[in-house]
């Protein structure tokens, strides 16, 4: 992912999006070991998610793409999608702990398992960068075969593709071609 990858906290969120490979189909949430293997990459094994939560997670996930795509777009979040993030992240239990320095920092309310705590969790790394400006920048490549989340840093934050390379030269040449056959 190299300079695509986003900063903390939203790291965490941009991989669980990821976890779905639009362009092959590989899911690493479609089964209970896929899971407990994101979870443990990610020291979250102690949020005790299982199978019963799978559904609900990747449905969390898409709707994180949707709000990515928007990013991108700059359209509005599609209403199934913005319905199933406030049902999730509006829903999530936070607390906001003040550090020794006196800096405060928001967290999943404590004594939470399961998908609740996973969302908790996400919704303070989403509040946090939302805060700082960061969260606009979490984008996902338009490209409707890729989708891949990636961090924009270019300076204008305008980036629409998850690589130049790829997805923008492919569309780029698609853009070219129809006008030539005009």
């Amino acid at each position: 992912m190299g300079d695509r990858q986003a900063p903390e906290p939203l790291l965490l969120v941009q991989e669980l999006v990821n976890t779905l490979d639009i362009e092959t189909g590989k899911d690493q949430l479609a089964t209970p070991e896929g899971l407990a293997r994101f979870l443990s990459d990610h020291g979250l094994t102690r949020l005790r998610l299982g199978k019963p939560d799978l559904a609900g997670l990747r449905e969390l996930r898409e709707a994180l793409r949707a709000a990515c795509l928007a990013h991108t777009s700059g359209a509005p979040v599609p209403p199934e999608a913005a319905e199933t993030l406030e049902r999730h992240l509006g829903a999530a239990p936070l607390a906001l702990r003040i550090e020794a320095r006196g800096e405060a920092a928001l967290e999943a309310a404590p004594g939470l398992t399961g998908l609740s705590a996973l969302t908790a969790h996400l919704a303070a790394r989403i509040a946090t960068a939302a805060g700082d400006g960061s969260w606009q920048r979490l984008k996902a490549c338009e490209t409707h075969d890729c989708q891949w989340v990636y961090y924009d840093r270019s300076p204008a934050g305008r980036s629409r593709w998850c690589t130049m390379a790829v997805c923008g030269s492919r569309a780029k040449m698609r853009t070219y071609r129809a006008r030539r056959a005009r």
